[in-house]
């Protein structure tokens, strides 16, 4: 029988968060399960069915430490102890740097950078009073390699996993491992969002969106199972995210190209929906 264990998700509403959540719930793990949105995440309680005795919802900000302190006492209280925490909650506003409002910068940074720091600090100082621990964050392909039109999204995500690299050497003394999971684009949410701005065109330069399934697939088997550091995926599109991050004179000369397919495979998706 799989050991039952206690973990603490957010952006449990929709997406790769909800995913994850139906998943270890099916595993038979204690799960506290958060989203900005109560409401949404209520009724994906409801429909789920889900045993109170093991599941707690709760509504979290990952901007507000308040919000966060309230999660780990909550969780602690009920089970005394956290084993895993997911940091999957974010958000994304296309847009040229001269053309955007500059509260975008905050609604990037504070949600998608900031939320996953205040989550790890909080969660790290529980784990390593208890000796044991799992941090998995989540970041993008965005955070291995800039993406135009997507340049604070893509800063924020490069910090997510900046971050997670630079804690995970600092937790792994006391037995707590700390992965980052960098996914193409996945049809969430927040994938749909992006089919009105040309400008995110190269979101679906590739040659399709993810599945949330497959991706949460990939961050339980990968990532929470074996433990790996980092997880880019698919492996194929990772190689030249990294390839250009480190030649970002490669992408430049690729970005025509890219540019065109993206803007068709986007307005294909677009006729879909």
């Amino acid at each position: 029988m799989q050991e039952q264990r206690v973990m603490i998700l957010t952006g449990c509403a929709s997406g790769i968060g909800k995913c994850l959540s139906e998943s270890l719930y099916r595993e038979g793990h204690h799960l506290t399960l958060t989203d900005v949105n109560e409401k949404a995440l209520q009724e994906v309680s409801r429909k789920n069915q889900w045993d109170p005795k093991r599941v707690v919802l709760q509504k979290l900000d990952v901007r507000k430490s308040e919000d966060w302190k309230a999660v780990i006492q909550t969780t602690l209280s009920r089970w005394n102890r956290i084993d895993v925490l997911f940091n999957v909650a974010g958000v994304i506003q296309p847009g040229f740097i001269h053309e955007i409002d500059l509260n975008a910068i905050d609604f990037h940074i504070d949600t998608n950078l900031k939320g996953t720091i205040i989550g790890t600090k909080l969660a790290a100082e529980q784990m390593v009073r208890q000796k044991q621990g799992h941090i998995i964050n989540i970041a993008s392909l965005a955070g291995v390699t800039p993406v135009r039109g997507l340049n604070l999204y893509s800063a924020s995500k490069f910090g997510v996993r900046g971050f997670t690299l630079s804690v995970a050497e600092e937790l792994k003394e006391h037995n707590v491992t700390v992965s980052v999971v960098c996914p193409d684009a996945v049809d969430t949410p927040m994938l749909t969002l992006q089919l009105d701005y040309p400008e995110a065109c190269l979101t679906f330069s590739g040659s399709r969106a993810l599945a949330v399934e497959e991706v949460g697939k990939v961050i339980l088997n990968e990532a929470l199972k074996k433990k790996k550091l980092e997880v880019i995926y698919p492996a194929s599109r990772g190689w030249i995210a990294k390839l250009a991050s480190v030649r970002p004179q490669l992408a430049g000369f690729l970005m025509s190209s890219l540019i065109r397919k993206g803007l068709k495979n986007q307005q294909q998706m677009k006729e879909r929906h």
